[in-house]
């Protein structure tokens, strides 16, 4: 049986000082690339859920003190091809924004059974890439955000 997906997640953008952005390409949904995203588990705080996707999904293990939480969170429809993950009735979720920022790009170990591929993209140009209108916007906020 499984456990219906809780509507709360986590947006990480993993970034460079000079804003290059990493982005994934969902293994199940071709041309669709995003950030690091996942949703809570159990009573996870959105730190510890940040953490623990950024850990999968990427295989970087970064200190909670590494991840900037902008005390942004972002209210937003869920996609139908996506609504069969969660309980019946359940059409909204609620995102909180973390970013991490890496000294340089780097290749990364990405989870095949949720990504395809990785890579690199100057701000703008990640931020056009980006099927998802909350990971556009915190892409593109970052120099603002993080001075």
């Amino acid at each position: 049986m499984t456990v219906a997906k809780q509507p709360v997640s986590v947006l990480v953008v993993v970034h460079t000082p000079a804003f290059d952005v990493l982005l994934l390409e969902r293994a199940a949904h071709a041309g669709y690339w995003q950030s690091v995203t996942g949703s809570r588990e159990g009573d996870e705080a959105p730190l510890q859920t940040a953490r623990r996707e950024l850990l999968e999904e990427t295989g970087l293990d970064a200190a909670a003190t590494e991840l900037v939480d902008w005390r942004l969170c972002n209210r937003y429809r869920i996609l139908p091809q996506w609504r069969h993950r969660y309980a019946p009735g359940v059409e909204e979720n609620l995102e909180h924004v973390f970013s991490l920022c890496l000294s340089a790009a780097r290749p990364i170990a990405i989870a095949a059974a949720e990504h395809r591929q990785q890579c690199w993209r100057p701000r703008r140009e990640a931020a056009a890439q980006c099927f998802s209108w909350s990971n556009r916007d915190a892409i593109l906020m970052l120099p603002y955000v993080l001075g």
